[in-house]
């Protein structure tokens, strides 16, 4: 571990914790303690990955997967101009299928999420636990006040270079795309970064995967690989819209003058039309269950809320990237520029941009190894 991650971890504890004390007491310390507790549990569980394949009991499914992250890992830096340094260097199995559990809260009538915020990544439209039971309790606080709640299994995160995050187990199984798309995204959280705007941060850094994911396997890929790819994606913008059109009707309803025994009525009926429109869709799929799970349980406000701040404004970062010649590092450049714009002028630019996209309602190209 690097003494700048050791550093951090003392400067959370102390500088989080104190700052939690100031304004709220023994809840908000023990919120900062289970997350120092469990970033510092996952980096006890780290290992290095050259120990790791050199290591004769791991199973040859295990060594193919670190053998290809370790080539992703040098293709981030040397072709998508991503951070050159010690994060996805290392492997930690942590005998779950999650990394930490992410809670995602809105109004019982509104699509407008509930925001916390913390000393260093600003306010986030989300907070998250790597403690279970302390993430459960929070869900339960918050749907006994009204709202709407989601308890999202979280994979990966990004420490933002604070620490060297490592590989893990609860995604290095994944197909070698999505595989690719997440390393990719997470690392993209530590080239650009704006504080308090998650919408910005996570559609750069879903945008950045996914290009860098189509790059490689333009590049590196087999035509299973980019086959298996094209077919996710084309699920994933066909649930994206889905999903923006149920938004839409809600927004209709939440903004009316009707009362509120009305618009929950009208709540209930849409989030039953989305099921159906999905069962609908899934039909076309050839038996790709996928996202049944997602439509399974908490359908409502916050769960459609979390797909828009992680997707609403990608579209805008695609068209950037065209403009900026499809070169990565330029590309960077003038996501700073935006990010650094005052938060309203930083909306504008960004629907600017996706207003006129020639990717709206198709797939963007994929596969060019440009």
């Amino acid at each position: 571990m690097r003494l700048r991650a050791i550093r951090s971890i003392f400067w959370t504890l102390a500088v989080g914790a104190g700052f939690a004390l100031g304004l709220s007491g023994c809840a908000e310390l023990a919120y900062y303690r289970q997350a120092a507790v469990g970033q510092w549990a996952l980096f006890q569980a780290r290992r290095p990955v050259a120990a790791v394949l050199a290591d004769p009991t791991i199973s040859a499914d295990l060594r193919q997967r670190l053998e290809t992250a370790r080539a992703l890992r040098v293709f981030a830096s040397a072709e998508l101009a991503l951070p050159d340094n010690g994060s996805y260097q290392g492997y930690a199995d942590l005998g779950r299928p999650w990394v930490v559990r992410n809670i995602f809260a809105a109004p019982e009538l509104s699509l407008e999420p509930r925001r916390w915020c913390f000393p260093v990544a600003g306010c986030l439209s989300y907070r998250g636990y790597f403690d279970a039971g302390a993430a459960q309790g929070l869900a339960e606080e918050l749907r006994a006040g009204g709202d709407d709640v989601y308890v999202a299994d979280i994979s990966a995160y990004s420490t933002l270079g604070w620490f060297d995050d490592p590989l893990l187990n609860t995604f290095i199984g994944w197909p070698v795309g999505r595989l690719a798309e997440l390393m990719f995204h997470e690392l993209a959280h530590q080239r650009v970064y704006v504080t308090d705007d998650t919408a910005f941060n996570e559609a750069f850094a879903t945008a950045v995967g996914r290009l860098g994911a189509e790059r490689w396997l333009a590049r590196r890929g087999t035509p299973r690989e980019r086959e298996e790819y094209a077919a996710d994606v084309r699920r994933r913008e066909q649930f994206l819209r889905l999903t923006a059109d149920t938004r839409e009707h809600l927004a209709a309803v939440y903004a009316s003058s009707g009362d509120e025994a009305a618009k929950r009525a009208d709540k209930q009926r849409i989030l039953t039309r989305l099921r159906e429109r999905y069962q609908a869709l899934k039909q076309t799929w050839g038996g790709y269950a996928g996202y049944d799970h997602w439509f399974e349980q908490d359908l409502n406000n916050a769960k459609l809320a979390g797909v828009s701040t992680y997707h609403r404004q990608v579209p805008a970062f695609l068209v950037l990237y065209e403009r900026e010649g499809r070169d990565f590092a330029a590309f960077y450049r003038a996501a700073e520029a935006i990010g650094q714009l005052p938060p309203s002028e930083r909306e504008a630019q960004l629907r600017a941009l996706s207003a006129p996209s020639r990717f709206a309602g198709k797939p963007v190209p994929l596969f060019s190894s440009d």
